[in-house]
């Protein structure tokens, strides 16, 4: 009889479980049910991001034919300031923000963005609906007169924005002169032929979205450059009160690549990322398995931590978990305050 008293709660438990389950999916099929009619796309006026609310915008008009799909350009103040690194006036919030703005005014639905430049905490009342496929998430090596940065002379100027990639490029070769970049993808083209550069790094994605893949000398594999958290994957974001945009968006999440990044971001919230921290995460998923590394660094690259972990990809957070460990064993939080000193100087 206890057999038979066992079985009559597994048996509650698992129609407990099965009721909750269709429930969820008939609320879901409710609410996609009904197409969308209008919907406006936040984002900012960068070519780049354009493209981004562009791809966006088709592939909801082919999920959804009848709806009407703007784009609303704005301008942000990580656009308008561009004499000063990011890590010095207020980090990546500073793209988002007035997108942000946009939506809790009801004059947006979504708004698109590079993942790598939002926050790792949202702002209350905000969630990522979608987390798209990954394009190329390495660094490019981009010069008009060298292959590679082990070709670059001594006292060669390498800019970029990144304090991630200053601290990787001053660790393996010290005798370079790392400057700030700053300005969209074409301006920071612009400076390099202009000749203010001998040599820059930039997201691999951004060039290959935008068609400029011939100005790539050399891509950097994870070995030499780990990539940020994120890199290289467009994400959507909206209010956290609009359960109907959530289920409309919901075929346009890439699972693997969210599984990953979002592995990539936690090891990134748990030591505060932000634009003042040279830290690198990066997950590949291979099948069912997640192989994933993390560093953090001096932006001089003198002090260097490194952790990575394999596992099953449906456990991501707990990988994170154990990289970040594991980072914490080498005194990350010691690195840390470091760069933070030094970018508050």
């Amino acid at each position: 009889m206890s057999n038979g008293k066992i079985d009559e709660e597994r048996i509650a438990r698992s129609f407990g479980r099965r009721y909750i389950a269709n429930y969820v999916n008939r609320k879901i099929a409710t609410l996609t049910a009904v197409s969308p009619k209008k919907l406006v796309i936040a984002s900012r006026e960068s070519r780049l991001a354009m493209w981004q609310a562009e791809n966006v915008r088709d592939r909801l008009k082919q999920l959804y034919p009848d709806c009407v799909v703007d784009i609303l350009g704005m301008t942000t103040r990580g656009d308008q300031i561009l004499d000063r690194a990011l890590s010095k006036v207020g980090g990546k919030g500073l793209f988002v923000k007035e997108l942000e703005v946009a939506m809790a005014q009801g004059e947006a639905d979504l708004a698109v963005h590079s993942l790598k430049d939002v926050p790792m905490e949202l702002p209350a009342g905000f969630a990522l609906a979608a987390v798209l496929e990954r394009e190329d998430p390495r660094d490019a090596f981009v010069s008009n007169l060298y292959p590679s940065l082990a070709s670059l002379p001594e006292g060669a100027v390498v800019g970029t924005s990144s304090l991630r990639r200053q601290a990787l490029i001053s660790a393996r070769y010290p005798h370079l002169v790392i400057q700030p970049l700053r300005g969209n993808l074409d301006t920071r083209l612009r400076k390099l032929d202009e000749g203010q550069y001998a040599a820059i790094i930039l997201a691999a994605a951004g060039l290959k979205r935008l068609g400029l893949s011939e100005r790539i000398r050399a891509v950097m594999a994870p070995e030499e450059s780990l990539p940020a958290a994120g890199q290289g994957a467009m994400a959507i974001e909206i209010l956290d009160n609009r359960p109907e945009m959530a289920a409309w968006l919901a075929p346009l999440n890439d699972l693997p690549t969210s599984q990953a990044v979002h592995a990539e971001r936690a090891i990134s919230k748990a030591f505060g990322g932000s634009c003042q921290i040279p830290l690198a995460a990066y997950a590949m998923i291979h099948g069912d398995e997640m192989h994933l590394r993390a560093m953090v660094a001096t932006p001089d690259g003198q002090r260097v931590a490194v952790a990575e972990v394999r596992g099953a990809a449906t456990q991501g957070a707990e990988l994170a978990a154990h990289v970040t460990t594991a980072l914490a064993a080498q005194n990350a939080e010691e690195i840390l305050a470091v760069c933070k000193a030094q970018t508050q100087d």
